[in-house]
């Protein structure tokens, strides 16, 4: 059978983890496009070189031209500028704009019948915006912010808790930015509530909830505190690793239920926008949303996160996108 064809558009950090991921997991062939020249070539040469090592039999290529991702099944874009210490995703809006619309109009031109990941920011109004100018149906055009969210979410848990983060299961839902709703209601660690469990560390509910409290706000700035702390860049291998999980979802037909920015029509009360929510990948994309049940609280704090996505997305068509 042959191998998928994934096009990484962007070459830098993140989409350098990308094509080693894929490489390593052998998911594909992966074509990197970026406008610098040389650099996606070099990048690519690089993890190519060390196929023996690894064992991995995937063809990698860089290239400065859109006509070479044609055909591709998947694309994943990285492209944009990363934050800034200071900076919020927001802030990235006018620039990632333009460069986001050059982009879906090579991947409309060349791979037309593609599935497209998007990881660029602010993320839900990027995937608005590289839909509206592309053209593919809303299923075919997929942001990756939940995972790497619910990830960050799980592994504060973890650490709390001191138990594997693999028996964590965490889903954080909303906008990707400073609303996002991490749901404590649904957090437990193979079953057990995560706040009995605090609680019983604690032998204090007060304390529990503070502890609690503490670690949404860490998961809703932990981009920033990256950014922080790197100086000159932002979050790159777990944003990669999370879109994996999506890209491997989508091209073995896994049907996983990930939170994912997805296009709603009518889902959790909002119509007409893209927001992060479970969501099941499968060979076509996003196949089905899976609606929770929300509390009063929960519905509120989600509510006020579609506005934080409804605003950006005003904001752009302000500046004439």
């Amino acid at each position: 059978m042959a191998r998928k064809k994934i096009a990484l558009i962007g070459g830098g950090q993140i989409g350098g983890v990308l094509a080693q991921l894929i490489a390593l997991k052998q998911l594909g062939d992966v074509v990197m496009f970026d406008v610098v020249e040389d650099m996606p070539q070099g990048k690519t040469l690089e993890i190519a070189e060390a196929s023996r090592i690894e064992r991995f039999d995937m063809n990698l290529k860089g290239t400065n031209d859109y006509k070479d991702i044609e055909g591709a099944d998947l694309v994943i874009i990285t492209a944009g500028v990363p934050r800034k210490p200071g900076m919020s995703r927001e802030d990235l809006l006018t620039t990632n704009a333009k460069i986001m619309t050059s982009v879906a109009n090579g991947v409309k031109e060349y791979a037309p019948n593609s599935i497209v990941i998007i990881i660029s920011n602010p993320l839900d109004t990027m995937v608005t915006l590289f839909q509206k100018v592309s053209g593919f149906p809303h299923e075919r055009v997929i942001g990756q912010a939940g995972v790497l969210d619910s990830s960050r979410f799980a592994s504060f848990i973890a650490w709390e808790l001191d138990v594997s983060v693999q028996d964590v299961n965490a889903m954080v839902l909303g906008g990707h930015g400073d609303t996002m709703v991490p749901l404590i209601r649904y957090a437990n660690v193979n079953g057990v509530p995560v706040m009995e469990m605090l609680e019983r560390k604690y032998q204090d509910k007060a304390k529990a909830k503070e502890v609690m409290d503490a670690m949404i706000e860490r998961t809703r700035k932990a981009g920033g505190e990256i950014v922080a702390l790197l100086k000159t860049g932002s979050a790159f291998f777990s944003p990669a690793s999370a879109a994996i999980a999506m890209a491997k979802s989508i091209l073995l037909d896994e049907k996983r239920l990930l939170p994912c920015s997805v296009y709603l029509k009518g889902e959790f009360g909002v119509e007409g926008y893209y927001v992060g929510v479970p969501a099941v990948l499968g060979e076509n994309g996003v196949e089905r949303v899976v609606e929770l049940s929300l509390n009063e609280e929960e519905q509120a704090a989600f509510n006020n996160s579609v506005e934080a996505v409804k605003n950006s997305v005003a904001n752009l068509e302000k500046l004439g996108f």
